[in-house]
């Protein structure tokens, strides 16, 4: 029986468990947010769907003793109201709120026997990784962050659509922090059969325009409609299927690392034991450069909240 856990059933952690549902990725759902009569609702749309549904699961709600045997929890809490005024558009607004709530959050984990992998959404989510293994006392492999998995689908997105084909043409990655400091490293990324750079000098397409659009893009939903949703609800759901199907799929996902002494995105092979491991990357100095600049970020931020 496959288990999942999701803490915070706002508009992305209910997407998250829509989409996992509809997918038939596990057997057992554990839904879990301090407003009572929102999870509750949640549970009992999902229960009016089963009618309707090719596969069976079941539901329980707000109990945290039934993550004792999940193999997989996520943290999808957050306050997209901080956003609202957030004129810098900075995901680290969130820090202060997120790093409080990730503290009552770690302790409730602790007290129960789950031994499982710990996706993270919530934002800023690789100081928010970080925070929620140092209070867990997790093996930091198996506390994983969706990062730029999400930033690098909107590259590849724009980078589609620059160059008039599918995003699933385009290889490459976005680094770094899941927010400003991240960046598109070039030097990854191919799109028919060429490297980008090569391709875009024919073509006369600005690649600055396409970074900034990866960079910028979720608050370009945000504007419309005042949340993401789908995006970053697909990265969870990709994420999380990796890690129960015991897939090894290379992700670039926010993970720790030696090097940096923080958690950031590189790619990393993910499985049933969470980050199996690393995939080395030789970058030129300037996207190392940005790299080590991202890192530095994080940490930065992370320290204000650790204690």
């Amino acid at each position: 029986m496959r288990k999942v856990g999701i803490i915070g059933m706002g508009n992305v952690g209910s997407a998250v468990a829509h989409a996992l549902i509809q997918e038939g990725a596990f057997d057992e759902y554990v839904l879990i947010d301090k407003r009572e009569e929102k999870v509750r609702a949640e549970a009992l749309d999902f229960e009016d769907a089963k009618a309707n549904q090719n596969e069976s699961y079941q539901i329980t709600v707000n109990d945290y003793s039934a993550l004792d045997d999940a193999d997989v929890v996520i943290s999808a809490i957050g306050k997209i109201e901080l956003h609202y005024n957030n004129v810098k558009r900075d995901r680290f607004i969130e820090l202060p709120f997120t790093a409080e709530q990730t503290k009552e959050v770690a302790a409730k984990l602790k007290a129960t026997k789950f031994s499982g992998t710990l996706v993270v959404i919530t934002n800023p989510c690789d100081a928010i990784a970080a925070l929620y293994q140092k209070e867990t006392g997790y093996p930091k492999e198996k506390v994983i962050a969706t990062g730029t998995l999400l930033d690098t689908a909107r590259m590849k997105r724009a980078v589609g659509a620059a160059f008039g084909v599918t995003p699933k043409s385009v290889s490459g990655y976005n680094l770094g922090e899941h927010g400003n400091s991240q960046f598109s490293a070039w030097s990854t990324v191919r799109v028919l059969e060429q490297p980008i750079k090569e391709i875009a000098r024919e073509r006369g397409v600005d690649l600055a325009d396409i970074e900034e659009d990866s960079i910028r893009g979720g608050y370009t939903v945000f504007s419309g409609k005042k949340c993401t949703t789908y995006g970053i609800a697909t990265a969870a759901v990709r994420l999380t299927k990796a890690v129960v199907s015991d897939s090894h799929e290379e992700l670039v996902v926010s993970h720790y690392q030696d090097a940096y002494g923080t958690y950031l995105s590189t790619p990393a092979v993910v499985g049933r034991a969470g980050i199996v491991y690393h995939v080395p990357m030789a970058l030129p100095k300037d996207e190392a450069d940005k790299l080590q600049a991202s890192a530095d970020s994080i940490k930065t931020q992370f320290e204000k909240y650790a204690d």
